[in-house]
């Protein structure tokens, strides 16, 4: 398997960002839930990656569509596609650095800004995206962070992402909480911004 890294004068920022990963500043919670135009809750139905552009410009992207199960923020309702920088097609792999690796059947909530227009769509690349997984011992479906390390404390998200997921800052959150704290995340910018 080719691993292509042949990157068109266009894409240098983003081979700047992808070289230095660790540079990425985690999202507070204030500003994943303001800077995302689209908040949603779905489950992946397709990921498809294609060859895109022609000569210099020619490139891999994939195509993730979920199933909107839902709609916190914007109208993203039915299907909805976010369109990604890299993939693989066939032998050859072009690898965005700390991008989320979706699959079939993952279920998410994504924080999605400028679908279509930067190389990862979602705030903060990796940090706009938590993973929901049925826990066994609590009978409802619980949230992780992109790494799989359970969301505890939104609150803490950007400032101390240690307690934002230690594990003694209590059980996980369910991912009914972590939608009912965006959606009073919105309520309270709604009413700030009415005054």
């Amino acid at each position: 398997m080719k691993t292509k890294c042949l990157l068109p004068l266009t894409l240098i920022g983003v081979a700047f960002v992808s070289a230095n990963a660790t540079t990425v500043i985690p999202p507070t919670f204030q500003q994943l839930v303001q800077q995302a135009e689209f908040i949603f809750q779905g489950t992946v139905t397709d990921v498809r990656s294609v060859w895109e552009g022609e000569g210099a410009q020619r490139h891999i992207e994939t195509y993730v569509t979920f199933q909107v199960g839902d709609a916190i923020k914007g109208n993203a309702v039915g299907a909805y596609t976010i369109q990604m920088l890299g993939g693989t097609v066939g032998d050859d792999t072009f690898v965005i650095t700390d991008a989320p690796k979706f699959q079939v059947g993952n279920r998410d909530i994504l924080f999605v800004e400028h679908n279509g227009q930067q190389f990862v769509p979602l705030v903060g690349i990796m940090y706009g995206r938590f993973r929901v997984q049925h826990d066994d011992q609590t009978g409802s479906d619980i949230v992780l962070n992109n790494e799989g390390e359970p969301l505890r404390d939104p609150t803490q998200l950007g400032r101390d992402e240690k307690a934002a997921t230690a594990a003694d800052a209590g059980a996980a959150i369910s991912s009914e909480q972590f939608k009912s704290a965006i959606k009073n995340q919105l309520n309270a910018v709604a009413s700030q911004s009415g005054r």
